[in-house]
């Protein structure tokens, strides 16, 4: 008499299953890389969109107030930050004034500032010894030789200040790529977080209106050869 055996339970063995948790982990890392890279694309895109926005404003603004630009702290009554004397000419300004990659965002939008400075060499006048102007600035879009060449607005760093009076750039202190980091951030958009400063990429606003992004790298190679990208064409220094 033949006994009923008892059919055995199919089952995965250690091996197996450490084969398939592995490559359930390997597929959620690749999603999480796909994920953020589309999430630090779109931020880039956005913070683009931001400054084409604040480039028109800027040209409204110039046209409403005798051919000018805004002032920046320096220059405006009751120490107006930039960005609030373009309110009126921006429709969504509390989102335009904070780029979506900015980790300060939150309290730069409690303390009224923005994520973007405006170019110090272009909006502030060379001061002497005394700190009195010396020569004109170049806020006007008239003064500018070549404005498809000229940076107006840059993306703030994480080491910059967060008050409306850290409105703009000191640009003409860039003489070594620490000093270029302690104004604005070159590598705002990355795929990855990293603690190298030339992993990335940053938008910039020219004086004609048009938005270019360029490579932390670029940017850091410039000013290693004597080459500060804040420097207006055409207006020696």
């Amino acid at each position: 008499m033949v006994k009923n055996r008892i059919p055995r339970r199919a089952g995965f063995t250690l091996v197996e299953l450490l084969v398939t948790i592995a490559i359930i982990a390997a597929l959620a890392g690749l999603s999480l890389v796909a994920i953020r890279s589309v999430r630090d694309g779109a931020n880039q895109a956005k913070c683009a969109s931001n400054l084409r926005n604040i480039g028109i404003a800027m040209q409204m603004h110039a046209q409403d107030n005798h051919g000018s630009y805004p002032d920046t702290t320096h220059t405006a009554e009751n120490g107006q930050s930039w960005i609030y004397q373009l309110e009126h000419y921006l429709g969504k300004f509390e989102e335009t004034r904070i780029c979506p990659a900015d980790p300060q965002a939150n309290l730069r939008r409690a303390n009224r500032s923005s994520s973007y400075l405006l170019n110090s060499l272009v909006f502030i006048p060379p001061l002497d010894a005394f700190g009195e102007p010396e020569g004109p600035a170049y806020n006007k879009p008239s003064r500018l030789p070549e404005p498809s060449r000229t940076i107006l607005v840059f993306i703030a760093s994480d080491r910059a200040g967060l008050h409306p009076g850290d409105d703009h750039t000191h640009s003409d202190q860039w003489h070594a790529w620490p000093q270029v980091l302690r104004d604005i951030a070159p590598d705002r958009h990355k795929n990855r977080a990293s603690s190298d400063s030339t992993q990335g990429s940053a938008n910039y606003l020219y004086a004609d209106g048009h938005v270019e992004a360029m490579h932390a790298s670029e940017v850091k190679r410039n000013i290693q050869q004597g080459i500060n990208i804040a420097e207006i064409p055409g207006v020696p220094r």
